[in-house]
């Protein structure tokens, strides 16, 4: 199964395609997807959503893991998150990919095994689960590997036996 997982932001969108092979995970792609501050924000949307269709034509993965919404004090960024997020289910939408949303913490929990671990830990773990021989950077491309590692290795399935 192949999955791609996001790290919605509208200056970087972090992207890492992972594909499961038995019970082995392995990265196939991944990266920052960049918008330039002086663009209209409606311009750096529409940058977002062609490279994520980009991605899902060429890795035609299965299904679409997203860093769900952190709300924290800075109301302005969480709102550019979600319409980085909104464009994102919007590409796999269009292509009839599922999109499943994980916590920041769940992420960290399925990759690390502690719901609070730091930036670099993850960057760590994501190397190690995946087998390259360094960490990820950067730490958007390393969320993004994270998410498709949690939902590739079996949150989904464990959501729903909840």
């Amino acid at each position: 199964m192949i999955v791609l997982g996001v790290d919605p932001g509208a200056a970087n969108t972090g992207f890492g395609v992972v594909r499961t092979i038995n019970d082995r995970m392995v990265a196939l792609d991944g990266g920052v997807i960049e918008t330039a501050p002086e663009q209209p924000v409606e311009d750096r949307l529409a940058s977002i959503h062609d490279a994520l269709v980009q991605l899902i034509d060429w890795h035609e993965p299965k299904a679409v893991a997203l860093e769900d919404l952190y709300f924290g004090k800075n109301v302005a960024s969480a709102l550019t998150v979600g319409q980085a997020r909104g464009v994102a289910m919007l590409a796999a939408s269009q292509r009839g990919i599922p999109c499943f949303d994980y916590t920041p913490q769940a992420v960290k929990k399925a990759v690390c095994g502690s719901g609070s671990a730091d930036k670099g830990q993850v960057q760590r773990m994501v190397a190690s689960l995946l087998g390259l021989p360094e960490p990820p950077t950067p730490d958007h491309a390393a969320d993004a590997f994270a998410v498709a590692i949690c939902h590739a290795g079996g949150a989904a399935m464990r959501a729903v036996a909840a």
